[in-house]
Parts: structure tokens; sequence; C-alpha cells
């Protein structure tokens, strides 16, 4: 499980591991567990929200994990709601104060819009006054490096308009059959290092024929396919399980996708997230 290993040097400096564990949907009282056990395979990226509602657990995990904290690199993320200067700072030190932790590696704004009005209206401003409150906790050192979330290019030039610090990491909803081209190409063209969530779009992905077939011919499992297909875009994999048997299956990505296999890869649409499609994330916006 090389992949372990293996990270990404964001522009700042900062080292982040290239395979990650995501806790959403991760209740905190088990999540501390979660996180243990990835650390205990060979974890060191562990990833939380404000909006999970897990952030204590996480923070419980880390500190109580078998690794050294400055082995493990932390990301959390301002809540979408949080659109003002005043709220960005007080939500900032109520994420270390839950997590107990005296820094955090990486602190994303979790979307340019609240949930509520998802890929609605303008809050510029409000987006750039949150940025500012990621800035001065950037240059105080509680945060390692900072970044956005679900920031289409429009979102990331109103920040880049200003900023002091470009955002460093834009975490996309990107999974085989939902590869955000130019997207992907404009944040490489900044510097902006794309984390990929939901590799294996929350399950859905799981009975494509197209894609089974294709993780049969490479005598992998589909999620393994799909978390292979994302490093190979040059993201950052992010897949969620509290499941140690799953975090161990999906660390075993060391093959190689041929590159007619990516390029269909790339192309394949599919987008029907059923249930879930109720969550904004996933609602086609």
């Amino acid at each position: 499980m090389t992949i372990l290993n293996e990270t990404h040097t964001l522009a700042g400096g900062v080292e982040i591991p290239k395979l990650g564990l995501g806790t959403w949907f991760i209740d905190d009282d088990t999540v501390a567990q979660a996180v243990r056990d990835a650390v205990e395979i060979g974890y060191r990226n562990i990833d939380t929200a404000q909006a999970y509602g897990n952030e204590r657990g996480v923070g419980e995990g880390v500190r109580t994990a078998g690794a050294p904290r400055q082995d493990l690199f932390v990301s959390t993320k301002l809540a979408a709601e949080i659109k003002d200067y005043d709220g960005a700072v007080a939500a900032i030190d109520e994420s270390l104060a839950r997590m107990s932790l005296d820094h955090i590696d990486l602190m994303l704004i979790h979307s340019p819009q609240p949930w509520d009005d998802f890929r609605g209206g303008d809050y510029a401003e409000g987006n750039r006054q949150a940025w500012r409150a990621l800035e001065e906790a950037h240059r105080a050192g509680t945060l390692r490096s900072i970044g956005v979330s679900n920031f289409q290019q429009k979102d990331l030039e109103n920040l880049l308009a200003t900023a002091t610090v470009a955002p460093q990491v834009n975490q996309l909803l990107v999974h085989a059959g939902n590869t955000p081209g130019e997207l992907l190409a404009y944040c490489e063209s900044r510097g902006i290092l794309v984390e990929a969530y939901s590799p294996i779009a929350h399950g859905a992905i799981l009975t494509n024929d197209d894609v089974r077939a294709m993780a049969k011919k490479y005598g992998v499992t589909v999620p393994q396919l799909c978390i292979r297909y994302t490093l190979q875009l040059g993201t950052v994999s992010l897949p969620k399980t509290a499941n140690p048997e799953h975090m161990r299956s999906n660390a075993q990505v060391d093959f190689e996708i041929a590159d007619e296999d990516m390029a269909a890869l790339r192309s394949l649409r599919a987008r029907d997230y059923g249930e879930h499609a109720a969550f904004p994330v996933y609602s086609g916006n």
C-alpha cells in the first residue's frame, strides 16, 4: 500500500498525503475509533468539517492515534453559512477548541454559498471576508494551509482578486462519471491542488456496468478502480469509510490505469445519486 506514503506538496510548501480518510456521515461518538483504525493501517490524512458534526471525535482520534501529531494531516471546513469576517474568526477558534488541537493542517471554506442557496445568490464579498479570517489564522500558524471546497472558477477568481494568500486546495466532487475537466485544468494552472471527495460517487458507481467491467479487467474492485482514477487525475482522493477492511482495500491501489481507459473514465457521464440527490452537492447544480 505504497500510496499511503506518497504526498503532494501544496503551494505553501506543506506536504499532504495523496490518499485520505473522509469522515462525512461517521457519527461523533464512533469517528475517533475510525481515525485510530485508519492511522494504524497507515493513513495520515484525515478530513472532517464543521458541518459533519464530528470534529470533537476526529480530534480525539488524532490525539489518541498511534502516530505523532506532526505526522498527521488534519483538515476541516468552515461552515458554508459563515460569510463574514467575525463569524469566520470565531468559527476557526471553535474548531481548534472542539478538536483540542493547537493547529489544523488545512481549513477550507466549505462552499461558496450557504447550503440552502447552493449555486444561488452572490456571496462574493462574504467569501472574501471569510477568506481574510483564514489568511490571518494562516499567518498566525494555527492553520498550516488554507483552501476552499465546491468553488467554481468564478468563485476562485473572486478570492484571487484580493487574496494575499491564494487558495492552496479546492476540494471538489470528482469521480468516474463526473470529471470537471475545465475546472481541474484551471486549478492546476493556478497551483491549486484538487482534492476529490466522493471518489466512489457516494456509492452510486458500484452498479455501473462499464465501470464494473473495467475493474474486472484490472482484477480490482470498483472502489479501487475509482480511487485509482482520481489519483491518476492528480488529485488527493478522500474515500469515506468507518470500516477498517474497506480502509485497507481502498489503499490497495498500486496499479496503473492505461491511457485509453483513463480517457474512457473521463468521458463517462454518471451522475444519478438516487436518494442522495437531496444533498446540494449531488443535486446537479
